[in-house]
C-alpha cells in the first residue's frame, strides 16, 4: 500500500485555528464579526487588524516563535483579536484571570517569561502592582501595552492614565503592515496558548495547548453547541477560561458574530439577547443562577431559543427548569483546563423526553461521554487502570485520552508524567459510570473548591490562615452555595489563650488573597484526625454540607 503514496503540502497542512479567521474573512468578509457597544467590525476588518497586530508584535517588539504574550482583560474586542494575532506572530497567548491580584499576576508573568502584557485600562493597577513586584526581584519586565476603552463615553477616563514606556493598543496595532506574512506552525503540535490553573501562587501549573488541539476542540465546541453557520454568540464565558472554552476560535470557524460585554449582569445579558438576536452563550452555573433570579424589570422575552452551554458543576434541577421556562436550551458539558475546557457532553436522547421532570433533570446533570474531538473518557481504578463496572456505584478516577488533551505542564515534567501515567490523562475527579455508559462525577480527589466557575486551592487558603498569629490548625472545604456553587468554609482551631473572630479571619485572608478565594464561613472547632494525624476532610465536608447554602442562610 505504500507504493504511490506521498505526504506533501498538497495533502498535509498543520492544523491551526488561524485558518478559521482566514476563511471567514473570505466568505463572510462584510458580515459583522465583533460587536461591543456601538463598535462594529466585519470579518474582513478583524482579519486585517489581527494581521497588523501580528506584524507590529514581530517588527516592533522582536517577538519570535515560542515567545509568550500575556493579556489581562475582560471580554472586549482586543482580547478576541489577540487570540488570532498572537499565534499569527508565531507566539503563545497567555490569558490571565482578571480576578487575580498583583502577587498572583507577578508569579505567572515570571513563570511564563512573558515578553509582552496587554492590559485593559480598568486592570492597569493590578498589572502595575505585578510589575513593581517583579522589578524589586530584578526580573526583566515585559513590555506593557495599554488597552483603552473603545467607547467615547469613557475616553476621558483613559486620557488620565499615564505610565512611562507604555504603548497604546490601537496606536501600536496601526504600526503593523497589512501585507505581513503570517507565521504558521511548522508542527501542528506547536503551542498556541498557555492557560494557568487557578490557585497557583505557590506552584504554578501552566497548561500548554497546541494548534492541533485548539483546532479540533473548536470544531467539537461548535458541534456540541449545535452551532450552524453565522451564529450570534454572547460572551458570558470569560475568554481567559480555556480561551473561552475554545469558542473564541469556534465562532470564527462558523463565521459568527461575537457580542462582547465588559461586565456580565442579568440586564446586560437580556438586553444583548434582545438587541442582537443572540443564538448561543455559555457560563458556569452562577451565570444561570443570575439569570433565573433576575428581576422582572431586567428581563426581556426571548424571541427564539438560546442555547446555553454550562459546566464546572451540575446546575441545580430548579435552575434547569427555570432556564427552560425562560426559553433557554441547556447543554451540559464537563472538562478541565487540561482538556481545552469542554471534553464531554451529556448528549440528550429522544426517549428521555417522556420521563418525569425530576428524572430528566438528574440525567441532564450527568457529565455524559466524550465529544467528537476527544477519543475516549473512562472511569478507572487509578492503581490497576481497570475500568469500573457500569453500575452507578463503583467509583474510580475520571480519565481522558485523545487529541484534545494538553501538551503538558510548562516547566514541570514531573507533574506532566504523573498526569499522563498509564497512557491516560488523570483528571483527579472521582466518578461512576451509569448503566448506559454515561459518567457522573461524585467527588474531587484534590479538594479543589469550585466557586463561580473558579477553582480554589484549599491548600493555598489554609496556608494563609495558618499564618494568622492566633491560629493553631486550619482546614478548608467547600460549603454548598445556591449562587456560587460552593464557597470556602474554614474550620479553625485557635492557640490556647488566643482570640479571633470569624470577621478577623476573613479580613486577614482578604488582605492576602483574591477576595473570591477568602473563606465566607469560619467555624472554630477541633479538627477530626486519623490515627496518623491527617485531617479527615470528608468529615468536615459533611459538616459544611449540613450548614446548607450560605446564600440561602443569609436571606433568612
Amino acid at each position: 500500500m505504500e507504493k504511490g503514496m506521498l505526504k506533501c503540502s498538497a495533502n498535509y497542512v498543520p492544523l491551526s485555528p488561524i485558518s478559521f479567521l482566514e476563511r471567514s474573512a473570505a466568505i463572510y468578509r462584510d458580515c459583522v464579526s465583533v460587536v461591543y457597544g456601538d463598535l462594529r467590525f466585519t470579518w474582513k476588518q478583524t482579519h486585517e487588524r489581527c494581521v497588523r497586530l501580528a506584524s507590529a508584535l514581530t517588527a516592533n517588539l522582536s517577538l519570535s516563535t515560542g515567545h509568550v504574550v500575556a493579556a489581562l482583560a475582560p471580554n472586549i474586542p482586543a482580547l478576541y483579536e489577540l487570540h488570532f494575532a498572537v499565534p499569527m506572530a508565531g507566539a503563545v497567548l497567555c490569558t490571565l484571570n482578571t480576578r487575580h491580584d498583583p502577587a498572583m499576576v507577578s508569579v505567572l508573568l515570571e513563570h511564563s517569561e512573558s515578553k509582552v502584557i496587554f492590559v485593559d485600562y480598568q486592570l492597569l493597577h493590578i498589572a502595575k502592582g505585578a510589575l513593581e513586584i517583579l522589578s524589586k526581584k530584578g526580573i526583566k519586565l515585559p513590555c506593557l501595552i495599554l488597552i483603552r476603552e473603545s467607547c467615547d463615553s469613557v475616553s476621558g477616563t483613559n486620557d488620565k492614565i499615564s505610565m512611562p514606556e507604555t504603548l497604546e493598543y490601537e496606536s501600536f496595532l496601526l504600526t503593523g503592515r497589512s501585507d505581513f506574512e503570517i507565521v504558521r506552525p511548522n508542527d501542528e503540535c506547536d503551542p498556541i496558548s498557555l492557560n494557568y490553573t487557578s490557585g497557583t501562587t505557590s506552584n504554578p501549573k501552566g497548561v500548554v495547548y497546541s494548534h492541533r488541539g485548539a483546532y479540533l476542540n473548536s470544531l467539537a465546541a461548535a458541534l456540541l453547541n449545535e452551532m450552524k453557520s453565522m451564529p450570534v454568540y454572547l460572551w458570558t464565558v470569560p475568554m481567559f477560561h480555556c480561551n473561552g472554552w475554545c469558542l473564541t476560535w469556534a465562532v470564527a470557524a462558523q463565521g459568527g458574530t461575537n457580542i462582547c460585554i465588559r461586565s456580565v449582569t442579568a440586564k446586560a445579558t437580556f438586553d444583548s439577547i434582545a438587541a442582537h438576536r443572540v443564538s448561543h452563550m455559555g457560563g458556569a452555573p452562577t451565570v444561570l443562577n443570575m439569570i433565573v433570579n433576575s428581576l422582572e424589570n431586567e428581563r426581556k422575552p426571548l424571541r427564539e431559543k438560546v442555547t446555553v452551554m454550562t459546566g464546572g458543576a451540575p446546575p441545580p434541577p430548579h435552575v434547569l427548569f427555570k432556564m427552560e421556562e425562560l426559553g433557554f436550551k441547556i447543554q451540559h458539558s464537563y472538562g478541565l483546563t487540561e482538556t481545552y475546557g469542554p471534553a464531554t457532553i451529556c448528549a440528550w436522547k429522544p426517549e428521555w423526553n417522556s420521563l418525569p421532570p425530576e428524572t430528566r433533570a438528574k440525567i441532564k446533570s450527568r457529565q455524559g461521554l466524550q465529544h467528537l474531538g476527544m477519543e475516549e473518557v473512562d472511569v478507572k481504578n487509578p492503581d490497576t487502570m481497570v475500568s469500573v463496572p457500569l453500575d452507578g456505584k463503583s467509583m474510580g478516577e475520571v480519565m481522558f485520552r485523545g487529541n484534545t488533551v494538553m501538551n503538558g505542564y510548562l516547566k514541570d515534567e514531573k507533574a506532566t508524567r504523573e498526569a499522563f501515567k498509564g497512557g491516560w490523562f488523570r483528571s483527579g475527579d472521582i466518578g461512576v459510570k451509569q448503566p448506559d455508559g454515561y459518567i457522573e462525577l461524585k467527588d474531587r480527589s484534590k479538594d479543589v473548591i469550585i466557586s463561580g466557575g473558579e477553582n480554589i486551592s484549599s491548600i493555598e487558603v489554609e496556608s494563609v490562615i495558618f499564618s494568622h498569629p492566633s491560629v493553631l490548625e486550619a482546614a478548608v472545604v467547600g460549603r454548598p452555595d445556591d449562587h456560587w456553587g460552593e464557597t470556602p468554609c474554614a474550620f479553625v482551631k485557635l492557640k490556647d489563650g488566643c482570640k479571633a473572630t470569624e470577621g478577623d479571619i476573613i479580613k486577614f485572608c482578604r488582605e492576602q488573597l483574591p477576595h473570591y478565594m477568602a473563606p465566607k464561613t469560619v467555624i472554630f472547632h477541633d479538627l477530626p484526625k486519623t490515627s496518623t494525624g491527617k485531617t479527615q476532610k470528608f468529615v468536615l465536608r459533611q459538616k459544611a454540607k449540613d450548614l446548607g447554602s450560605l446564600s440561602k442562610a443569609s436571606k433568612l
